[in-house]
């Protein structure tokens, strides 16, 4: 959990800007909330271009103090620090990147003391083949393993070369599993035929969900709450405040990490309701780490109903409308779920209020692009049952 850069403001960030962001997590009490994670995308870097002209190292103009005396700001507040390269010759922006320096990069951002590495391939080199692919990203994870420093690993290739299925074994610690995101709920198709909106993203994990768990998620990309269709790098048009709270609820329930992309200061007061919700962000940080998955859809697949099983052997269910009428939606224990719970007790997690016991499946309306999210207990039996 935490923020990152790149929805917002792509290669334009300074250190003035990520100081600012840092304070900000705090006072707005999102960093108690659990967004400790600051985490600069690509354009910190002081050169564009290979290796064999510059060196590697922060834009002395955008970072005047060095990365680590920005790592140490951060630390002291409590925070983690972030960071991002690429195994090519120059990142997707055009930055000087990491090709035939793994081993000594991954020692420059131990010795920062960077806490999180974005290691992406770049979708440009999407014909690259996976044995290429994977070999790059074993070689940094490898180095970093080296270090006395514990760096978070993303390995970031949009989705492709099947990353899902072999990045764990490559010590990968998240792995994007689609291409960008835009700032939209149900763009028809591919926003500029390769953005994936937000049920495109669902879409995608839904099919691969069994790869994701404690220490290896699959990363539905950066979440786009609070955008508003004003990202200085994002396209899109924008989302209702019902339908970011969606978003961010299903990214919670799936297991997605949640890195903020949107400007802090420009956040309101319903966003930052959305993004502390803890009874939420607690499905999300779900020791058992079981991302919830489709468990029934209708014909149509407008109406969609997820679970999965908590540490506590509670459940968590998203009842999700798609669709663009409201919608009655009955959730059942025993042909949902498939749990034999006779008696069973819900809490509307976004409203904070407990609700039963019942001893039948469950009707409530959903309007359209809303997911109501529950949380189910099982209730003892007593005489009668």
């Amino acid at each position: 959990m935490g923020w990152s850069s790149w929805n917002n403001f792509g290669p334009n960030i300074n250190e003035t800007l990520i100081r600012s962001t840092i304070d900000l997590l705090e006072s707005t009490g999102l960093k108690d909330a659990g967004f400790i994670y600051v985490n600069l995308d690509d354009g910190w870097q002081r050169y564009k271009g290979s290796r064999a002209d510059n060196p590697l190292e922060p834009d002395p103009l955008k970072f005047p103090s060095g990365m680590k005396a920005l790592a140490d700001y951060a630390h002291s507040r409590g925070f983690k620090l972030g960071i991002y390269s690429g195994p090519g010759e120059d990142t997707c922006a055009g930055y000087t990147g990491s090709e035939g320096h793994t081993e000594e990069d991954a020692q420059m951002f131990a010795g920062w003391g960077i806490d999180h590495l974005k290691y992406d391939a770049c979708c440009s080199h999407g014909d690259a083949p996976q044995k290429e692919v994977q070999q790059v990203m074993l070689d940094m994870s490898t180095a970093l393993l080296k270090q006395n420093h514990s760096i978070v690993f993303h390995a970031c290739h949009c989705g492709w070369t099947n990353v899902w299925e072999w990045a764990a074994e490559e010590g990968a610690n998240q792995w994007r599993i689609g291409q960008d995101i835009s700032d939209d709920f149900n763009y028809p198709g591919n926003r500029e035929k390769y953005y994936f909106d937000v049920l495109d993203m669902l879409d995608r994990g839904n099919k691969i969900a069994k790869y994701s768990g404690p220490g290896h998620w699959n990363d539905y990309d950066m979440l786009i709450v609070g955008l508003n269709g004003e990202s200085k790098q994002l396209v899109g048009t924008g989302a209702s405040n019902l339908e970011y709270r969606t978003h961010f609820a299903m990214w919670s329930i799936v297991n997605s990490p949640l890195l903020i992309g949107a400007e802090i200061s420009k956040l309101s007061k319903y966003d930052i309701e959305t993004l502390t919700n803890e009874e939420i962000i607690a499905l999300n940080q779900d020791p058992l780490g079981q991302p919830a998955s489709v468990v029934w859809e209708n014909e149509e697949k407008a109406l969609q109903i997820y679970a999965k099983q908590m540490q506590d052997e509670s459940m968590a269910i998203a009842l999700l409308n798609r669709g663009s009428t409201t919608a009655d939606m009955t959730v059942s224990m025993r042909r949902d779920l498939t749990v034999g719970w006779d008696v069973y007790k819900l809490r509307d997690l976004w409203k904070g209020k407990d609700l039963g016991p019942y001893d039948i499946p469950f009707t409530t309306e959903v309007r359209p692009h809303e997911a109501k999210i529950y949380r189910a207990w099982k209730v003892a039996c007593t005489v009668g049952c």
